[in-house]
C-alpha cells in the first residue's frame, strides 16, 4: 500500500467517525425534543409550585393580610424556627410516622399472603383477583364515607350484628385509644391491593428452574419461599414500600372525613396540621413550611430505604462483579456483560481459584 493509499483510508476513517458522531448528536438532539414538552409540562405542574411553596415558607404570608405579608423576607427563616419548638407539630410527626409505619407494614404482610394465595391457576381464584382490587379503584372519599358508617354505631351494620351477639362496642373513631388504629384499618383496606398486585406480577416472573433444582434438593415449602421466592421479592418488596410510604403521608381524605383530626390531637397527622393552619387560620407561610418539612422528610426516608435495601456489591480479581442475594449469585461480567445466576443453597465458580472480594474490604 502506497502512502496516497494510506493518505485516502485515514481520510476515509476520520470522515466516517464524523459522521457517526453527527448522527449521534442528531439522535440527542431528536431525543431531547421529543422529550421538550414533557419537561415542560413535568416543570409547569411540579416543580414551579414547588419553588412558589419553597419561596412563600420564608415569608409569614397571612391572608388577612396580603399586601403585608406576601413579599416579607426581614426573617426568613422564622417559621422554621417556629416549628423547632411547636408541640403540635411535633405530636403531629409522632402520629404520622405511627399512622405510616403500622399501614405500610401491614399492607406489605397482607398484599404478600393474598398474593402468595392467588399464585394458582384457578378460575375462581382468577375472579377473586378482581375482587380484591375493588377497594383500591374505589374514590378516597368514598371509601371514607363507607367506613364512617361502619364506624357510627347508630347506623353501622356491623354494630348491631355485634350488640344482637352480646358484644356491644364503642364507636372506634370517638375513642382515643382506638381511633387511630380504626383509619390504620380502613387505609390497608383500602391500599393493600396494590402490593397485591406487585407482588402477584412478581411472583408469576419467577422462573421454574431454581424451585424445580430446590424441590429435587428436598427443599420445603418454607424453605422454597425464604431462600428462592423472597430474594426475588426483595425489589418489588422494596418499590411496594416507597409507593406506599408515600401515599401514607396523603391519607387525608380518610382523617378528614372520619376525626377529623380528634378526638383532640390524637389522629392529627402533619398534612392535616398543614390544612387547618392554611385553611382555618389562613397562615399560608406557616403551612408551606410545614409542607417542604414534609416534602424532605419523604425523600430523605426514600433514599435511607433504597440504600439499605440495595445488595453489597462484590468483585474477584478480575474485575468480575457480583451482586449476592441471600443464597443467590448473580455474575456480570465486564467483558461479556452476561448475567448468569445460581441457586440455591450452595453456590459454585467454575474456577475456585478467584476469591470473592467484598468491595467494602478492598
Amino acid at each position: 500500500m502506497n502512502s496516497d493509499e494510506l493518505v485516502l483510508t485515514s481520510k476515509g476513517f476520520w470522515a466516517m467517525s464524523r459522521l457517526k458522531r453527527s448522527v449521534e448528536a442528531q439522535r440527542r438532539r431528536a431525543f431531547l425534543l421529543g422529550l421538550l414538552p414533557a419537561l415542560i409540562v413535568l416543570a409547569t405542574i411540579t416543580i414551579a409550585p414547588a419553588i412558589y411553596l419553597f419561596i412563600t415558607s420564608l415569608t409569614p404570608l397571612d391572608l388577612t393580610r396580603p399586601e403585608e405579608t406576601a413579599l416579607d423576607f426581614s426573617r426568613p427563616w422564622t417559621n422554621y424556627a417556629e416549628l423547632w419548638t411547636d408541640q403540635r407539630f411535633h405530636n403531629s410527626v409522632w402520629v404520622q410516622m405511627k399512622l405510616s409505619v403500622v399501614t405500610v407494614l401491614a399492607q406489605l404482610l397482607l398484599g404478600l399472603g393474598v398474593a402468595l394465595m392467588l399464585n394458582v391457576r384457578s378460575r375462581f381464584l382468577a375472579t377473586a383477583r378482581t375482587l380484591f382490587l375493588i377497594p383500591m379503584v374505589l374514590p378516597p372519599i368514598v371509601v371514607s364515607i363507607i367506613w364512617k358508617v361502619l364506624y357510627i354505631p347508630d347506623v353501622s351494620p356491623m354494630h348491631r350484628l355485634l350488640e344482637k351477639l352480646g358484644y356491644p362496642v364503642e364507636s372506634l373513631i370517638t375513642d382515643p385509644e382506638w381511633a387511630l388504629w380504626a383509619i390504620a384499618f380502613a387505609d390497608t383496606w383500602e391500599w393493600f391491593p396494590f402490593t397485591m398486585l406487585i407482588l402477584l406480577a412478581a411472583l408469576q416472573m419467577i422462573p421454574e428452574e431454581p424451585l424445580e433444582a430446590a424441590r429435587i434438593d428436598g427443599a420445603g415449602s418454607w424453605q422454597l419461599f425464604w431462600f428462592i421466592i423472597l430474594p426475588f421479592l426483595r425489589p418489588k418488596l422494596v418499590v411496594a414500600a416507597l409507593f406506599r410510604l408515600i401515599d401514607s403521608i396523603k391519607a387525608f381524605p380518610l382523617i378528614y372525613v372520619l376525626t377529623g383530626g380528634g378526638p383532640g390531637l390524637v389522629t392529627e397527622v402533619t398534612n392535616y396540621y398543614a390544612f387547618i393552619q392554611a385553611f382555618n387560620f389562613s397562615y399560608w407561610g406557616y403551612a408551606s413550611a410545614i409542607t417542604v418539612l414534609m416534602v424532605t422528610g419523604v425523600f430523605l426516608l426514600s433514599w435511607l430505604i433504597n440504600r439499605m435495601a440495595n445488595p453489597t456489591p462484590m468483585y474477584d480479581n478480575r474485575g468480575n462483579n457480583f451482586t449476592v442475594q441471600h443464597d443467590f449469585v448473580i455474575l456480570r461480567s465486564e467483558a461479556t456483560k452476561n448475567l448468569t445466576y445460581q441457586a440455591p443453597i450452595t453456590v459454585k465458580r467454575r474456577d475456585s481459584s478467584l476469591p470473592l472480594v467484598a468491595q467494602n474490604d478492598l
